[in-house]
């Protein structure tokens, strides 16, 4: 199964590749809005209303400075349309969107290598911040722009009526858990509260994106670094460990310890901490704007994730900024990277105006703190958990077929609580050792 579902995957992504291929060779020859300007910039982010209005504050703050226009178009189904447009032979002349894509775009031909010392403010940004962006070649990719890391959002008022402290442990954790979950924490008499939101569907990689906080906290990769290319890890020891202990007390543990749907979620369809019925989320910081609507600032707080066996890594990841792959705008673009990394466009991007989605979690201009900008305290907790226990997704190799692969495989573990873990992880194994293969990078 694992086999054939890499194999049709395969031949999808070396269509593409060719697409883009093709639209690296051919430089810019747009008839797009802005590409026969030299001072104006085509710009694409994955971004819906709310959030491109705060882009819009950005741009506009960059074109009053220094002149150059920008044509900016917010895109919300991001990649089908940058397949659109590499089969037109037009790719935008900036991109912002996801670090782990950076290796996919980065092997289908879609961007141009940077030197970082090109981008005016690159020294600001720390050493551990741009490695992210260093490609199979050894040259980067793609710049730094907004990083965040996940931490444990929980309701501070069900922990204060039921006597409870924030959990530090997996175990506190489970047994915080289990309170909300049967001890009536809301106070409406009803069997109605659970313990933790959990976002456990494969579609998308969820599963994987959310399970790789309790991965590395238990001292398990999913793939790790072997001289100049990668192996696969999820048959060892502590993978089996950790993948078992997630099975066992969480998807298949006690009634209500996650929430109801939980194997079939995605984050727009986990809400239950946004609606007031589950206590804890290990999620990202840009749901902090949303939750301090529902359930409200006044009723969670934001603390460090629950340490497991090796530790209390999370899950980091973010955006870069990325040059689409064509010619004559490096100057234009390397103006708008700069501006995007100052201390000004930063602080532009960290602030909500209206309400309006913030664009930068954590900055990665490191004369920036997050909690002065915001002057929010609780954005401190985020920005130790990026720079003192976090850990990214391998951003050379094209880790989608990787993180997706690795998403069904928890799920079918998680769904069937009678599975057999180990050999359904030396499955799994033996199918990421084939992703990497596909790409050569196999050791």
């Amino acid at each position: 199964m694992g086999d054939r579902r890499r194999r049709r995957r395969l031949t999808a992504v070396a269509t593409v590749a060719g697409l883009m291929f093709g639209a690296a060779a051919c430089g810019s020859g747009s008839d797009s809005a802005g590409g026969g300007d030299p001072n104006t910039l085509e710009v694409w982010t994955r971004s819906n209303p709310d959030s491109a209005a705060t882009y819009d504050r950005v741009f506009a703050a960059f074109t009053k400075e220094t002149g150059i226009k920008i044509d900016y178009q917010p895109v919300i189904n991001f990649d089908q349309q940058l397949q659109s447009r590499a089969s037109t032979k037009d790719l935008p002349d900036v991109m912002i969107n996801d670090t782990a894509l950076m290796g996919s775009y980065q092997s289908q031909g879609l961007l141009k290598p940077i030197a970082a010392d090109s981008i005016t403010g690159s020294d600001r940004i720390t050493d551990k911040t741009w490695s992210t962006t260093v490609g199979i070649d050894g040259k980067h990719y793609g710049i730094p722009y907004s990083r965040q890391a996940q931490t444990l959002m929980i309701r501070k008022d069900w922990l204060k009526k039921l006597g409870l402290k924030a959990p530090t442990t997996w175990q506190e954790m489970l047994t915080v858990a289990q309170a909300f979950a049967t001890e009536d924490p809301d106070g409406d008499g009803k069997a109605d509260t659970y313990g933790i939101v959990a976002p456990g569907s494969a579609q998308n990689g969820y599963a994987a994106w959310w399970g790789a906080s309790f991965l590395w906290q238990g001292g398990a990769k999913i793939i790790d670094k072997d001289g100049d290319g990668y192996r696969p890890t999820m048959d060892s020891a502590a993978a089996v460990n950790t993948v078992t202990w997630m099975k066992n007390n969480l998807f298949c543990g006690k009634e209500n310890i996650l929430q109801p749907g939980a194997i079939t979620a995605v984050t727009s369809t986990a809400t239950n901490f946004q609606d007031g019925n589950a206590g804890m989320y290990m999620t990202g910081p840009y749901n902090i704007t949303t939750f301090d609507a529902t359930p409200g600032k006044d009723k969670y707080e934001v603390v460090p994730a629950p340490a497991g066996p090796a530790g209390s890594d999370v899950l980091a990841d973010g955006e870069n900024i990325y040059f689409g792959a064509r010619t004559g705008k490096t100057k234009q673009e390397q103006a708008l990277a700069a501006f995007l990394v100052s201390a000004e466009g930063q602080k532009i991007a960290m602030t909500s105006v209206d309400g309006h989605q913030p664009v930068v979690r954590i900055p990665v201009n490191s004369t920036l703190d997050a909690a002065e900008v915001r002057d929010d305290a609780r954005w401190s907790v985020v920005q130790k958990a990026y720079e003192d226990t976090s850990e990214q997704f391998p951003n050379a190799p094209d880790f989608a077929p990787i993180k997706q692969d690795t998403a069904d495989a928890l799920n079918a573990i998680f769904t069937y609580c009678g599975s057999d873990v180990s050999s359904s992880l030396k499955e799994l194994n033996d199918t990421l050792a084939g992703d990497l293969k596909d790409q050569d990078l196999l050791k």
